[in-house]
């Protein structure tokens, strides 16, 4: 008897699509509104200042993250570049604040996030105004000064421009201060003037000490300084570390074990009715040094056609086009990158929220006509014109998680 066998059902070919040369399927570029967004208004950088200066009870704050319970004498220490992803991958190097993981935001155990991008110069004008970028108007690394039409610099401050008329906002720190709250600033004596520190973290009393030590002693004694006290300290030394060597180097397992025991210290001075929260400004990433995951616009022809500026970092770019090139960057950008990365232009940035719910009209021209932000672990650099960025192993700017999530230890006294 000779077995029955079914024949093979037929399965049409694909239809051909936007995306489909021939039969040959390439896969959608991303869009611009599947990227994960910083929760602006709930639990970003943006909203831990405003909450704690609420709880304090000083006019024009509001509470914005519910889990966290209100203190007379609120301190943040902000330590550049260790986001949660890479305290949770070592505590064997930071044992003190893993221990302080379960009790991060609150009590909850989870992170907050940056905004966008993640990066140092936005993510200081988010936790000293209680602003997104939208509307603070610092947002990117290197963005382009519609005045002017050239690149400045916002963490460097180069060209240097008014910083009033940059970042017009008041800060937390002189909301406080002019509510009577005790606010002060202990970090490096070489911040005290910046520019940067002017329009971010401005108001009350700066006090430079170099040592992390010195520092984490005078923090303590400016939190026990009043009744109502707000004060803010940094550590930068860990992110410094993860650029120029990586975030699993020896080198940045010596700072985070350092930076530990700075925190330890800390915690152990509170004075009576305090809250000390430790944080981040970004995570990082470490990036292969390869053609594969380094694209080099100053040598890539297709990425630079029609581009005027190139403003941001490598992995949360701001373009710039010649006038009237616009679309047609846009579409080469998206084609070239749109797998790895989200591409989007200005007004679909904008209207995904990725600088927040807001935008203010002077910050609008600030943004790139074409965004993008990395998805994979890839990077565009520019060798020629960034070679000191460009040559860096950590990095950050964009969306994904090991970039955008901050821990938010919590430790009361």
């Amino acid at each position: 008897m000779t077995p029955h066998i079914s024949p093979t059902p037929y399965i049409p070919p694909p239809v051909p699509s936007p995306h489909t040369v021939g039969w040959e399927v390439h896969p959608e570029p991303l869009a611009p509104d599947s990227a994960p967004l910083p929760e602006y208004g709930t639990g970003s950088l943006a909203d831990l200042l405003p909450t704690l200066a609420a709880g304090m009870g000083v006019p024009g704050t509001t509470s914005a993250i519910p889990e966290l319970t209100p203190a007379d004498r609120n301190c943040v220490f902000l330590i550049d570049g260790l986001g949660w992803e890479q305290l949770k991958a070592h505590p064997e190097e930071a044992p003190f604040m893993a221990s302080l993981l379960a009790a991060s935001r609150g009590g909850t155990g989870r992170p907050i996030t940056t905004g966008y991008p993640a990066t140092t110069a936005t993510s200081l004008a988010s936790v000293g105004t209680g602003l997104p970028p939208g509307v603070h108007g610092l947002p990117g690394y290197t963005v382009r000064n519609p005045d002017t039409g050239e690149l400045m610099n916002q963490l460097r401050w180069q060209p240097w421009t008014r910083p009033d008329t940059w970042q017009p906002h008041p800060t937390v720190f002189q909301l406080a201060q002019r509510a009577g709250v005790h606010a002060a600033q202990v970090s490096s004596p070489a911040f005290a003037n910046t520019p940067l520190t002017k329009v971010a973290l401005s108001g009350g009393s700066f006090h430079g000490r170099l040592s992390g030590e010195e520092r984490m002693d005078l923090a303590a004694a400016q939190l026990a300084a009043a009744d109502r006290s707000l004060v803010y300290t940094y550590y930068a030394e860990v992110d410094g570390a993860g650029h120029r060597f990586g975030v699993d180097s020896d080198t940045w397992r010596g700072q985070l074990m350092y930076v530990d025991r700075l925190v330890q210290r800390l915690a152990e001075q509170l004075p009576p009715r305090s809250a000390l929260y430790v944080t981040a400004d970004h995570g990082m990433i470490d990036v292969p040094f390869d053609d594969e995951h380094r694209i080099d616009f100053d040598h890539d022809w297709e990425l630079s056609a029609g581009v005027a500026l190139l403003g941001g970092e490598g992995r949360a770019r701001h373009v710039y086009a010649v006038p009237g090139a616009g679309a047609d960057v846009l579409t080469c950008w998206r084609e070239v990158l749109g797998e790895q990365f989200w591409v989007a232009s200005r007004d679909e940035a904008i209207d995904a929220g990725w600088f927040g719910p807001r935008i203010e009209d002077r910050v609008y021209h600030r943004i790139g006509d074409v965004v993008a932000a990395a998805r994979d672990d890839v990077l565009v650099i520019a060798s020629e014109r960034e070679p000191k960025e460009s040559a860096m192993v950590g990095n950050h700017g964009s969306l994904t998680p090991a970039e955008q999530l901050v821990p938010l230890l919590e430790v009361r006294s």
